[in-house]
């Protein structure tokens, strides 16, 4: 079943993972590029400063966001995203980071983590994947952006290794979900970057259970070209750092399929805004 479900009600059309309906406390989800106030080409919702958006739409963008998920424009928590593998770990005093401006944002940090109520993570996607991880045992989150640089640095494993240490999480008592982002359908990469997927490949494959050691890509019909999976690949490292695979989701979206509900790098020509992927532990 698909688990980001798609609330066609509300002019943003908001995509929520469902362990809100379990966990009261918890907010998750991913925007649709619908129901903003950016123009072209960033129509409508876009919420990243970096792609040349005006600064005030952005910041009228992310508040209607954050009001509509019952939390302030200054719980708004975010990095500045650099495809790396570096995690910040979010206190109270970080609270807000980033919210009206890039340079107050943690820098070249592609992950947070948090245990701290009222904080909204947030990140930025085109087609890259978005990773959540909630530890009901601790009431704590993270929330991670794996590209294929991300992917092969293993930001996932990352991110629960952080987990671990900030917070005591047990892997095995972790939730995790991958959101929506471009499907091997339309994910097409060349010979250098397969050379590294090969190579994590390999690394991944004894972790997985019985009859899930399929492949991880497939032929393009371009000469010297592959087909890439990110979505499953991120699955098999999240596997490899202990978590259930019972415990895991995974979306069926491809971003780049369905440019009429969102942005795509790839299938706009990398003129295009970015939609937000939030996680936050709620106030009581």
């Amino acid at each position: 079943m698909e688990p980001f479900v798609q609330n066609a009600e509300t002019p943003m059309q908001l995509l929520l993972e469902p362990w809100q309906a379990q966990h009261k406390r918890i907010t998750a989800g991913f925007t649709s590029r619908q129901g903003g106030q950016s123009r072209e080409p960033f129509h409508s919702l876009n919420c990243a400063f970096h792609v040349g958006d005006e600064s005030g739409d952005v910041i009228a963008n992310r508040r209607a966001l954050a009001k509509s998920l019952g939390f302030t424009l200054a719980d708004w928590t975010c990095g500045e995203q650099t495809h790396g593998a570096e995690i910040a770990v979010v206190r109270q005093t970080d609270r807000g980071r980033g919210s009206l401006d890039r340079e107050a944002a943690f820098q070249a940090t592609d992950g947070m983590v948090t245990d701290v109520p009222g904080v909204l993570l947030t990140s930025f996607y085109a087609d890259c994947v978005p990773l959540y991880f909630y530890d009901p045992a601790h009431q704590a989150v993270g929330l991670a952006h794996a590209g294929w640089k991300g992917t092969v640095a293993e930001i996932a494993a990352v991110t629960v290794n952080t987990m671990r240490e900030a917070y005591g999480t047990r892997p095995q008592d972790l939730l995790a979900a991958i959101g929506p982002s471009i499907g091997d359908c339309c994910y097409e990469v060349d010979e250098p970057v397969m050379k590294h997927i090969r190579r994590l490949e390999q690394d991944l494959e004894p972790f997985l259970p019985a009859g899930q050691k399929g492949p991880l890509y497939h032929s393009s019909v371009k000469d010297g070209k592959s087909m890439l999976n990110l979505k499953e690949m991120n699955r098999r490292i999240m596997i490899k750092a202990g978590i259930l695979p019972t415990h895991i989701e995974c979306t069926t979206w491809c971003t780049s399929c369905n440019t009429d509900l969102f942005f795509s790098y790839r299938q706009e020509n990398g003129k295009t805004g970015r939609m937000t992927s939030w996680i936050g532990i709620k106030e009581s």
